[in-house]
């Protein structure tokens, strides 16, 4: 009969084999999603440029015409869009992007400015309602597979708190998808408006000149909020792709583990089981002697 040690032994490994079918299925999952979330990242990017773009084009002809998400105005109150994600599993995924917009919210904080919070994803809503936070809006179910309806959303709710005063300033986290191994969690001023009308440096002028119908005044109007929300969609396309490669390598991580302690209890058994081997062929030989000399 097998000892107290051999069997909460064996009842280990049954419990980390099962474990590891599933951090081995949720790896396979997420290394089948990298494609299709990479490509959509990929695919948004040549709307977004060629959207900067005819903004700027069309900013420079406006003769400076003004426009709300333009506005630059004294900052009381800053807005914070922080994009996590919905699901853990994801090693330092969620935690390295709360921990850069808390850092962020507790210099505003010490500036004495007010803080609202705008959030996708359940793991930072959860993180800053715990702490106390105020939590503007909350947009769940969105990380996995974002659309542009999302993004639009997202846009919708920070650009009317712009409009109203609510906040002055929004800044925006998200992590940035460089490749499968490579991602990076960063901050960027997402309001007002200020980068758009401005060449990038080393890069010569492609000014166009377009024929315009209505005003140029009119177009920037119509343009800038899908600008905002085109920027979010992006965003979102990134921290996904990102959430699910940094799912891949920690369920990679966590099965490669359960191989290394499956192999290790493994020889644990073996010895347990030789040790009592050895002990009944010991009893079986002493018995066997004392019935001879008897």
């Amino acid at each position: 009969m097998a000892s107290a040690e051999l069997r909460d032994t064996r009842r280990r490994i049954k419990s980390v084999q099962s474990t590891m079918k599933i951090t081995r299925a949720m790896e396979l999952i997420s290394a089948s999603r990298i494609p299709k979330a990479t490509a959509r990242v990929n695919r948004s990017k040549p709307y977004s440029n060629k959207l900067v773009e005819v903004i700027r084009n069309v900013s420079g002809a406006s003769g400076g015409a003004s426009h709300m998400l333009l506005e630059k105005r004294d900052v009381e109150t800053v807005g914070i869009l922080v994009i996590a994600s919905d699901r853990g599993l994801a090693g330092a995924y969620a935690s390295t992007v709360i921990r850069i917009a808390e850092r962020r919210a507790l210099e505003y904080l010490g500036e004495g400015k007010n803080l609202r919070f705008f959030v996708v994803g359940k793991k930072a809503q959860s993180y800053f309602e715990y702490r106390k936070y105020k939590v503007d809006r909350a947009f769940l179910g969105v990380t996995d597979a974002p659309g542009y309806g999302d993004a639009r959303a997202v846009a919708n709710v920070v650009m009317d708190a712009y409009a109203s005063e609510t906040i002055d300033s929004l800044d925006a986290v998200f992590t940035r998808f460089k490749s499968a191994g490579s991602q990076e969690a960063m901050l960027t001023a997402l309001l007002p408006i200020t980068q758009v009308g401005e060449e990038p440096e080393g890069e010569p002028s492609k000014s166009i000149d377009y024929s315009y119908e209505p005003s140029p005044g009119e177009i920037l109007d119509r343009l800038l909020p899908r600008y905002v929300e085109a920027t979010i969609f992006s965003m979102l396309l990134e921290a996904s792709a990102s959430e699910h490669s940094a799912r891949r390598r920690a369920m990679k991580a966590a099965t490669d583990n359960a191989e290394d302690l499956i192999r290790a209890l493994t020889q644990r058994a073996n010895r347990a089981r030789q040790a009592e081997i050895t002990t009944e062929i010991s009893e079986i030989v002493g018995g066997a002697e004392a019935l001879s000399q008897a």
